[in-house]
């Protein structure tokens, strides 16, 4: 690293490449921003450099990760690196590829999708090196794939393995789970937790970053836990939205290119005409900010794709009556759900008075839905939001699954609330009132989505419990 990449490692980064030579097998947990990935590019170049007839699949949770975080950081420390040194010459189009590195003497690095165990097995040489990326999502056929080059692969054969799982923690599930709580069977794998305070030591993660996403999310909240402590956390059974369901949900919207207008278009069997962009349904959802702390916020849903969150600070209900205006034109047909509890009741009447397509929502109301199951009710509007329109539309198993945009207060405000059973089956939020003190402020921008997917249902008159999307 330090003589060929012209780096100096951490010492935790010292510590996993120590780790990885004396172990073999090298699990990571890390706070977001903590160099894992750096990390994973130089053993990617290493093992490439140092050895004769090696193999080094590259899988992650998602291809994206792939293709958008690690390969480029290879390419990064290839170009910077002293190839002559080795007597070696890495030329991108001859050499290094998008996402492969091939060298003479069967010397090959490449990106692998993380739903082909076959593809991981298959791979075959004298020495062999996995590199899983985000791996708290990569599922058990991945692992136990892998299992195969070691079962060749020991001191008392002429073949080595190494494996190296590195990732921000997730839910506490999972093999990478499994690994770090040391259940039986996986003894044999290393395990590192690079934790906050060696990141700001290193330099790589700002102390006034984790004390503002301690304020943003709360220090017991899992996407805290998660992300700033590089802890396994659950959200609990009491969480409405749990933080995976989120992630999964905005790695939908990165994996469609933000708008998700093609996802939509394939979905409705239309021909892509770049010139002549077809109209899908378009719905707004508006949570106006009731105090200087608080923001608000405004939510562009198409189709199942919340394609932005735009929040506005400091307006009277007149500025946030224009700016939608702005928005909108002349466009009357569009639904917009607003919040008319407070100072929305305001901006709600200026719209109807405009002439445009306004649906007044008061939360506090009572809600006459029931669940997906037909069989439990909500204390109210606002209960019924969160359930109907935020956890069955998140559920893993969604067949119609919506797409979020990448956006950390949308993340806290989704995975703050949780919910009780009263006496009489129905289910309760946790009031606003409650999560601003938890969070110390409202859930603007959750409460524009919940919204503006609202609007979109009541736009066509779905018949009572009923959650189709057109």
């Amino acid at each position: 690293m330090r003589d060929i990449l012209g780096v100096e490692p951490t010492p935790y980064q010292c510590h996993i490449l120590d780790a990885l030579l004396q172990d073999h097998r090298v699990a990571v947990k890390s706070p977001h921003g903590g160099g894992k990935t750096a990390t994973a590019a130089w053993i990617i170049l290493w093992a490439v450099a140092m050895f004769e007839d090696v193999k080094v699949p590259t899988t992650a949770s998602n291809w994206r990760q792939l293709t958008k975080y690690l390969w480029p950081e290879i390419h990064k420390w290839a170009r910077k690196a002293r190839w002559d040194k080795l007597g070696l010459t890495i030329r991108y189009g001859r050499e290094l590829f998008e996402q492969s590195l091939k060298l003479a003497a069967g010397r090959e690095a490449f990106a692998l999708a993380s739903n082909d165990p076959a593809a991981i097995e298959g791979a075959h040489a004298k020495t062999i090196v996995y590199v899983l990326d985000e791996a708290k999502a990569i599922a058990t056929p991945i692992w136990d794939a892998i299992e195969g080059a070691f079962s060749t692969a020991g001191k008392d054969t002429n073949s080595n393995a190494y494996a190296l799982a590195i990732s921000t923690p997730g839910d506490t599930v999972g093999r990478f789970y499994d690994i770090h709580r040391h259940k039986p069977g996986y003894e044999d794998w290393t395990t590192i937790h690079i934790t906050l305070e060696e990141c700001i030591a290193a330099g790589q993660i700002s102390q006034e970053w984790a004390d503002r996403r301690k304020l943003q999310w709360g220090e017991n909240s899992a996407v805290y836990q998660n992300r700033v402590l590089g802890e396994f956390a659950t959200a609990g059974e009491q969480t409405v939205i749990p933080l995976a369901w989120v992630e999964a949900a905005m790695d939908r919207w990165q994996n469609c290119n933000g708008s998700g207008l093609q996802n939509e278009i394939n979905r409705l069997g239309e021909t892509y005409n770049p010139d002549k962009p077809p109209i899908l349904p378009l719905a707004y959802g508006v949570d106006v900010a009731r105090s200087g702390a608080d923001k608000t916020a405004v939510a562009k849903l198409r189709g199942r794709v919340i394609e932005r969150i735009d929040y506005y600070s400091q307006q009277d209900t007149m500025q946030t009556v224009g700016a939608l205006v702005v928005e909108l034109g002349n466009d009357v047909i569009t639904p917009i759900a607003v919040d008319v509890i407070g100072i929305g009741a305001g901006v709600f009447d200026r719209l109807k008075e405009l002439g445009y397509n306004a649906i007044p929502v008061n939360v506090s109301s009572a809600a006459d839905r029931l669940d997906s199951s037909g069989a439990m009710g909500f204390i109210n509007l606002r209960a019924a939001l969160w359930w109907c329109f935020g956890r069955e539309l998140l559920l893993p198993d969604n067949p119609d699954p919506i797409a979020l945009p990448p956006d950390d207060l949308l993340t806290g405000d989704l995975t703050a609330p949780t919910y009780t059973l009263t006496s009489n089956g129905r289910y309760k939020v946790g009031s606003k009132d409650e999560i601003r003190e938890q969070l110390g402020r409202s859930t603007d921008s959750a409460d524009a989505v919940l919204m503006a997917l609202y609007a979109n249902w009541e736009k066509v008159h779905r018949p009572k419990f009923q959650m189709e999307w057109i």
